[in-house]
């Protein structure tokens, strides 16, 4: 874990433990989040999916002034367009058919917390202008209503998007990117920190074995060297899925053959369909057969788990 500065450390100490740092990448990026935690300007923090986003949104919230207020997010990517603007503003009563009563948005939760647009280069432009508003007036309006609303909250936006693409292809308005990118946080992809991977590994083990009151199992040094030498395009979510199938489907140890990678495939010598099966066996019988359990774990739906049972005679 990194160091960070005293005063961060006092007030928040638990909340780094959740941050593996070891490379120095991510011992310099977590050093600049402890200065930032502590401005109330608006945050932009960029990086590929499943570098940890959220993670270190919630770290600089809870490293904050206000970490005792609320902590709310909307993922701008998942809504659509018109869903996004009644959640993030709020309505009141009759403001568009099927809207019965009255409703806060995101922007009034939040409070004097801090609010996290998860995804917010996937807002159409009309919502862009108006949260350039926002962040300008600080204030709003609820969709249908003529009350002012001060707005106190800090804004987070994330995205693993290229927005200086998207500013010079007009797809995102540029004065709405410069309001945003007042302090900017960019999380290196995890092939560039690769000593974090052994760290975050083992941690993740480490997570799985209390979770589910088993001894902590050993990775090798085989497992290890595999891992290090993979490029992980999902990063550290890849990691952890990973880490999760190989703690099933390992003992007391995690060796390479429980690592899903083409390179455990080529060291057993067996055929895809040879592994997934052992594999799906594995995780039901871990699992004791609960199938929307092991379908999660696996990352597939209930349906084709069924389908891959028939297959593979597993019923």
């Amino acid at each position: 874990m990194s160091e960070v500065s005293s005063a961060a450390r006092d007030r928040r100490p638990e909340v780094w433990a959740a941050w593996i740092a070891v490379d120095p990448k991510s011992r310099r990026l977590l050093e600049l989040a402890a200065r930032v935690a502590a401005a109330p300007t608006t945050v932009l923090i960029r990086g590929e999916s499943g570098v940890g986003k959220d993670l270190l949104a919630q770290l600089l919230h809870l490293l904050g002034p206000n970490a005792a207020e609320p902590l709310v997010k909307i993922d701008c990517a998942s809504l659509p367009a018109d869903l996004v603007e009644s959640e993030l503003f709020g309505y009141e009563k009759g403001a568009f058919t099927g809207a019965e009563q009255s409703k806060p948005g995101r922007l009034e939760l939040a409070g004097r917390g801090t609010l996290v647009l998860d995804e917010v280069a996937a807002l159409g432009l009309p919502l862009q202008a108006k949260l350039l508003r926002v962040l300008e007036e600080k204030r709003f309006e609820r969709l249908g209503g003529r009350a002012t609303i001060a707005i106190s909250a800090r804004l987070m936006a994330l995205t693993n998007a290229d927005l200086e693409r998207a500013v010079a292809e007009r797809t995102f308005r540029e004065d709405l990117f410069y309001r945003l990118n007042v302090l900017p946080l960019t999380i290196p992809p995890l092939r560039e920190r690769p000593l974090d991977i052994r760290p975050l590994a083992e941690h993740f083990i480490e997570q799985f074995a209390q979770l589910q009151r088993r001894a902590r199992p050993r990775l090798t040094a085989e497992a290890l060297a595999a891992l290090e030498r993979h490029d992980f395009p999902g990063n550290v979510r890849e990691l952890r899925n990973m880490m999760e199938r190989a703690f099933i489907a390992g003992g007391a140890e995690i060796a390479l053959r429980d690592l899903p990678l083409r390179a455990a495939v080529a060291a057993e010598e067996k055929t895809l369909e040879q592994v997934e099966k052992e594999y799906i066996a594995a995780v039901l019988q871990r699992h004791r057969g609960k199938k929307s359990e092991t379908a999660r774990v696996l990352g597939i739906s209930r349906k084709t788990l069924l389908e891959k049972r028939k297959r593979y005679h597993l019923d």
